[in-house]
């Protein structure tokens, strides 16, 4: 359990909720946390390779799932009658394999989005929770022993190639020690997938003063748990870690495996989402984070050591979209939702290990 502040107890009243992505990873575990919360649900999905090797079941949780894609306006339309809230978990995830990827993530996600918007004003729903990302970002929040709070620029190629992964003071060039990202922190995407979720944040700002709606933009950051995808390219680390555990083989953890992360568990996640639908009118975002970094390679080896597989091997190799760190401050969910993760890691991890990941 997180120490510090309680948890508010949660008022229930039933709502009639559209969960775009229901079938997927997170929004499985969504649908699941507000039907215990006496919500009703209604589940939209595209099946959409990226999320699904396989065919979508005919229920999550007992609730049909309707395939169609978000780009639909006749079936977003026809799914939208009766609802009073959506929680919108459509999206294509991850970094992708190449720049191939570019027209996908943007209309997945920004397309998608705007027509989701353009068919609930016109059906006058004004309450949606949206699935952000950490990655809006960039990098997290450093602080120079010698300059104070300051802001990396993108990391070197060259640096990175010889295996100089911190990133330095843009002044004076010293170390930067990391520090806690809040909400109000300069966004600044640094790849395809973390433009377009920036993009989905600021549609939907737009659509909420011209509607006088509610936006709960969480921003999610890397949430694990039972049934995440099997290793491909749009998979979250800790599955792709998983992965090689189950096939025999050594996680391969990039750069030195010091990265620092917030590792959030899914069932946590879902929480979060139930508590965001009363968040008030106007656009706001929040970290929906444990507030206990862990390093990347810290991850890797827990999952090895839960399973009795081979350790990890540090490979050096990088990618060009990464960022070095990013740890979170969940205060403000705390503060204004109520909410604050449960899931202690080592917990989470042991669980994690030995679950069902999705085919």
């Amino acid at each position: 359990m997180a120490s510090g502040s309680r948890e508010a107890p949660t008022v229930v009243r039933v709502t009639h909720v559209l969960v775009t992505g229901g079938a997927g990873f997170i929004g499985t575990h969504v649908t699941a946390a507000l039907l215990d919360a006496g919500h009703q649900v209604r589940l939209l999905d595209s099946a959409h390779p990226a999320a699904h090797s396989g065919p979508l079941p005919l229920d999550i949780h007992g609730i049909p799932v309707l395939r169609a894609d978000v780009r639909d306006r006749t079936a977003v339309t026809d799914a939208l009658r009766g609802i009073d809230a959506v929680v919108h978990q459509a999206a294509m995830v991850g970094m992708g394999v190449d720049l191939d990827d570019l027209p996908d993530y943007v209309g997945c996600n920004d397309l998608g989005t705007a027509v989701l918007l353009a068919a609930m004003a016109r059906a006058g729903i004004h309450r949606l929770v949206l699935a952000s990302s950490m990655v809006v970002y960039g990098e997290g929040a450093y602080t120079c022993p010698a300059d104070g709070p300051v802001r990396p620029a993108a990391r070197d190629v060259a640096d990175l190639a010889a295996g100089r992964f911190e990133p330095a003071c843009p002044a004076c060039g010293r170390e930067l020690v990391p520090a806690l990202v809040d909400e109000d922190a300069v966004l600044d995407p640094r790849s395809v997938y973390a433009a377009t979720k920036l993009a989905q944040e600021h549609l939907s700002a737009a659509w909420a003063r011209q509607t006088g709606g509610s936006v709960a933009a969480l921003r999610y950051h890397n949430v694990y748990g039972p049934g995440m995808p099997k290793d491909t390219p749009y998979s979250g680390v800790a599955a792709i870690f998983r992965s090689a555990l189950q096939a025999g083989r050594a996680p391969a953890v990039f750069e030195d495996g010091g990265q620092r992360r917030d590792f959030v568990h899914v069932s946590d996640v879902a929480r979060a989402n139930v508590a965001a639908l009363d968040a008030p009118a106007g656009f706001r975002a929040y970290n929906v984070a444990s507030g206990r970094p862990a390093t990347v390679g810290e991850m890797a080896t827990a999952l090895a050591e839960a399973v009795g597989g081979p350790r990890p091997v540090v490979t050096g190799d990088f990618r060009l979209g990464d960022v070095r760190h990013v740890v979170a401050s969940p205060a403000r969910a705390t503060t204004e939702l109520g909410f604050t993760a449960r899931t202690d890691l080592r917990i989470g991890v042991a669980e994690f290990a030995h679950a069902a990941l999705r085919g």
